[in-house]
């Protein structure tokens, strides 16, 4: 076993700090990271024994697909506070002349559905690793259900937050931003609904698998 280390606590600093980034979205990425570790983990328990054959396809899927998973997420992190600091620029930008608030205001709009897209990212990510979960969640090492069902709630968790960021961007672009971002940002306000139903959706049904496992 080994402890957490200075880069660990210094990510940890980094999202203590008054700096508005990184923030929830950052977080988001890095709990869906997490989930894909603990699946990883149950996917290593399951196909370590014969007693779990039948989940032995479904744990060589799964540890491919989020051993992937994890790089992915910590990227989305990253990502995510790039993604809000161009929000930061574009609101320090100039705004004496008319032609300069115009591209100020463009330039705004531009970072908020920048920082709208990529915590989507995230939720779309989360909820198609709780789906692989509720497959996963019937045929996986009983002995680790509750890891797995710890994942579940991570990539739950994940989803929730990346769509509360997801709103308050969307939210941000009022009327005087014009219809082209206004279409957009309705677009994605519709797909970060979808993906919170789906979210909820599949951890129940992962909560009634392992509650019948344990």
């Amino acid at each position: 076993m080994i402890g957490l280390n200075d880069g660990y606590r210094e990510i940890l600093d980094a999202i203590a700090s008054d700096s508005p980034t990184p923030g929830g979205g950052s977080v988001a990425a890095l709990s869906l990271a997490h989930a894909h570790a603990l699946v990883c983990m149950v996917a290593r328990l399951t196909l370590k024994s014969g007693k779990w054959e039948s989940g032995h396809d479904m744990a060589t899927k799964i540890l491919d697909g989020s051993h992937r998973g994890i790089a992915d997420a910590i990227d989305l992190a990253r990502r995510d506070a790039e993604s809000f600091d161009s929000v930061i620029l574009a609101f320090r930008m100039p705004k004496t002349t008319d032609e300069e608030i115009s591209q100020r205001r463009s330039a705004i709009g531009r970072g908020y559905l920048r920082a709208s897209k990529v915590p989507l990212e995230t939720a779309e990510i989360g909820v198609a690793l709780l789906q692989e979960i509720a497959e996963f969640a019937t045929n996986c090492n009983a002995n680790a259900i509750t890891d797995l069902a710890a994942a579940a709630q991570l990539a739950h968790s994940s989803t929730s937050i990346a769509a509360l960021n997801v709103k308050i961007n969307l939210v941000s672009l009022d009327d005087s931003f014009g219809p082209d971002f206004k279409d957009e940002a309705f677009e994605m306000s519709v797909m970060i609904e979808t993906l919170e139903v789906d979210a909820e959706g599949h951890e129940e049904e992962i909560s009634q698998i392992v509650a019948g496992r344990m």
